[in-house]
Order: structure tokens, then C-alpha cells, then sequence
């Protein structure tokens, strides 16, 4: 599938919409345009958002979930990524225009659960975090942001995990982070 390009007529096919909630947030044109958007690059040799989302659709459907964390996987992966054509990329970067923060401020029309819009702003945070401790030596900065990032969705840490592993077991990403992750944090576990 990396190789083929999706069209607007090929999305419904591809991501199989299972409840209405599903259904209206991908019937929004801005949204559609989010999905269609990408080139094959570093950790998304995929290229378009709406196929990384059918990965990360996949790797849910391998997990040993209940019904209900299942459908909450399938909002946050559906949403998370789609901003990125959205994303201020000057530099120096506006976090405050950052795909996630994108994400949330549209799914705040759809969706009420606190939690569920704290994971979708987040959901790279734990990658951001692990860089200030394996790229950057700095571990004083990437305590500070995990102990901000473990705070932020301690009410459901689970699922925040269970996401990030959803995600970053995708196209090319290197499993590092997750890794370090599943080390460090233990009061996640591994389904």
C-alpha cells in the first residue's frame, strides 16, 4: 500500500468508519484534506496521513483490548496526525501551532472526554521526552517533561501507552522511544 496514492473516494474503503462519531469527523473537508496529505519521508515511508492511520488501525487490532479502549484507540488514531498539513514548521518553531494542539482544537467539536483530547494534544510527547534523554543528554529537561507528561494523563495512562505503542510501531519509526518508555514508566502494561 505504500506505493499507492489514496484519493478522496478511497477513504471511507480504507479506514471503514464503525460509528457515526467516526463517520461525521471524517466527512469534514479540512479533515479529508489532512488525510490525503503526506510524501513518504523518515518514519512515514507511507507518505499519506490516511494510510499511517490504517497502520496504526492495524496494530490496535492486534492488541488484547475490551471494546471500549478499542474505540477510543480508533478516535485518537484517527485524529491525531491529521493537522500535520496545518503544522507552523518556522523556526523558531510556534508550539502553540503544533499538529497535536491542531488535532485537539478540532476534536474538542466531536468529542467530550477530557481525557481522550489531553491524549490526542499529547500523543508525541513521550517521543519528544525520550530525545532530551537519548539525543540531547539532557536529562534534567526530560524528567521535568515526563513527570509534566505522567501528570497530564495519569487518568489514563494505560491508554496513552497503549497509543503511543499503536503509533510508533509504524512505517519505519525506530522502537527506541517505546522501549525506554515501557522501561521507565511502570505503571503501564504491556498488552
Amino acid at each position: 500500500m505504500t506505493d499507492q496514492i489514496i484519493d478522496e473516494s478511497e477513504i471511507e474503503k480504507l479506514l471503514q468508519p464503525e460509528t457515526d462519531l467516526e463517520r461525521s469527523i471524517i466527512s469534514v473537508s479540512e479533515f479529508r484534506k489532512g488525510l490525503l496529505w503526506g510524501l513518504p519521508r523518515y518514519g512515514h515511508p507511507e507518505g499519506q496521513i490516511v494510510k499511517h492511520i490504517y497502520e496504526v488501525y492495524e496494530n490496535i487490532e492486534r492488541l488484547n483490548i475490551d471494546v471500549e479502549t478499542r474505540r477510543k484507540l480508533r478516535l485518537i488514531a484517527l485524529i491525531h496526525d491529521t493537522f500535520k498539513y496545518a503544522e507552523d514548521r518556522n523556526t523558531p518553531r510556534d508550539w502553540s501551532k503544533h499538529h497535536g494542539i491542531l488535532a485537539r482544537r478540532f476534536a474538542e467539536n466531536f468529542i467530550k472526554d477530557k481525557n481522550l483530547l489531553k491524549i490526542i494534544e499529547l500523543h508525541d510527547e513521550a517521543y519528544f521526552t525520550w530525545r532530551l534523554f537519548a539525543l540531547y543528554q539532557m536529562p534534567e529537561k526530560g524528567e521535568e517533561r515526563l513527570q509534566n507528561l505522567l501528570t497530564e494523563v495519569s487518568d489514563d495512562l494505560q491508554l496513552y501507552y497503549l497509543f503511543f505503542k499503536c503509533d510508533t510501531q509504524t512505517g519505519d519509526k525506530t522502537q527506541a522511544p517505546l522501549i525506554w518508555f515501557e522501561k521507565i514508566v511502570s505503571e503501564i502494561s504491556n498488552v
